[in-house]
């Protein structure tokens, strides 16, 4: 039986499926992701032959798929935070980077090194897969996009746990280069240490920031501002340009061998700054949502299929209990931590600590070291992976919409209380 027209047909069947289900599921307590990874588990598990998914054997695919759909919904993610960057503005985000994100990773560090007997080099590497809070599977729980009136603020939680997604996704970057640093010269740090520092830790960030900020200026001075209104895209609403923003950021980036995830996000942030007010904003935040949203079926309907037949396979207590305490206890632990006495309310830090939705960022960050060294077990580190995701694809899945619609119900209540018309986003719950 020739399969091409089962895949066409199936194509066509889940792309109007991915165009119905946000607002089938509005209300639901299911998400998006828990349909079509059951789908992709389903359809590997019925139909014979499909092709082999596992990721092992097809490295650099499983690299530049989820390297494109990072990307892309970081693009999408800068694009729709309204606050203005800024020390206090943003401080709930610096909590969460430079003290939920570094606790996080120690303690999952540990957790590989004693309770799964991983090497030094796989541990690093376990802690720093599992570090970013994903900016494409967590919709739900995340500013939805540009509003049409940039002086009403977002809600803390949907905010932090965007503009943290949007940056710790690249912050990852340097501790899976250690990790692939100590794979090579060993654990000593006197045979790595200094030139991570430099090159993986100071250059490579300055790199992504720099170009991230230079070229968004320029995209935005030409969106906005160019001299010809021919030139000024704003003025014909071409959202498809917001991949080639995404596209140049990252290129160049790469190029000049800076974190090409930092670049995309910091480019956004720049574009979305050089003019507000812009509805045009919104036509380029559409585009990026509905070619991330595309690649992201793709994406969990192939790691449904690759857990179906044998991804999962060997999988012991420890395992599990491993992909629990991660999303259970560390990430939350370690939230309620960095937020300690900042101001954010008690019910928003909990909402925030708990949604550490983790995602295609681990998937693209396991594919690359593993592609890049020798880090022993990899059917082991493949398999806590992809526990790990699966795992937060359903427990978060099942909590976000009844969570945040109960933070919303809370803020509307605040705000009635206090004698405002509509919801106070800004309101501490």
């Amino acid at each position: 039986m020739d399969l091409a027209p089962v895949l066409y047909a199936g194509a066509g069947l889940v792309t109007l499926t991915a165009a119905l289900l946000p607002r089938l599921l509005a209300r639901a307590p299911i998400s998006m992701p828990m349909v079509f990874l059951g789908a992709g588990a389903l359809a590997f598990t019925l139909v014979d032959p499909l092709p082999d998914l596992d990721p092992r054997a097809h490295g650099p695919v499983v690299v530049h798929l989820t390297e494109l759909c990072v990307i892309i919904s970081l693009m999408g993610a800068g694009l729709a935070i309204n606050r203005p960057v800024g020390l206090r503005r943003w401080g709930t985000t610096w909590r969460l980077l430079a003290v939920t994100m570094p606790l996080s990773m120690l303690v999952v560090g540990v957790l590989g090194w004693g309770l799964l007997g991983l090497g030094a080099a796989a541990a690093v590497l376990l802690a720093a897969v599992v570090a970013p809070t994903d900016p494409v599977l967590a919709g739900e729980v995340q500013v939805a996009e540009p509003a049409e009136n940039p002086e009403a603020d977002e809600d803390e939680a949907r905010f932090a746990l965007t503009s943290e997604a949007g940056l710790n996704d690249g912050l990852a970057f340097p501790f899976t280069y250690a990790a692939v640093a100590i794979s090579a010269a060993g654990a000593a740090p006197g045979g790595w240490l200094p030139e991570w520092l430099l090159v993986d830790l100071v250059w490579r960030l300055a790199a992504g920031v720099g170009v991230g900020l230079l070229v968004g200026w320029l995209l935005g001075r030409l969106f906005f501002s160019a001299p010809s209104e021919k030139f000024r895209l704003a003025e014909h609403a071409e959202g498809f340009v917001a991949l080639a923003a995404t596209f140049l950021a990252y290129g160049v980036t790469e190029l000049v061998e800076g974190y090409g995830f930092v670049a995309v996000f910091v480019c956004a942030c720049t574009i979305r700054a050089a003019e507000r007010h812009h509805d045009y904003h919104h036509v380029l935040h559409q585009y990026v949502e509905q070619a991330e949203r595309m690649l992201t079926v793709l994406i969990i309907i192939l790691l449904g299929g690759a857990a179906a037949s044998g991804l999962l396979a060997g999988t012991g207590w420890r395992e599990v209990l491993f992909a629990a305490v991660v999303l259970l206890v560390v990430r939350p632990v370690a939230g309620l931590v960095g937020l300690a006495g900042g101001g954010t309310g008690p019910r928003e830090r909990m909402a925030i600590s708990f949604f550490g939705v983790r995602g295609v960022g681990s998937l693209f960050y396991v594919a690359y070291a593993l592609d890049a060294a020798d880090f022993g077990d990899e059917a082991e580190i493949w398999r806590l992976v992809a526990l790990v995701v699966i795992g937060s694809i359903l427990v978060h899945g099942v909590s976000a919409t009844p969570v945040m619609r109960l933070l919303d119900h809370r803020r509307d209540r605040e705000a009635r209380r206090n004698g405002e018309p509509g919801r106070a986003a800004g309101t501490p719950v």
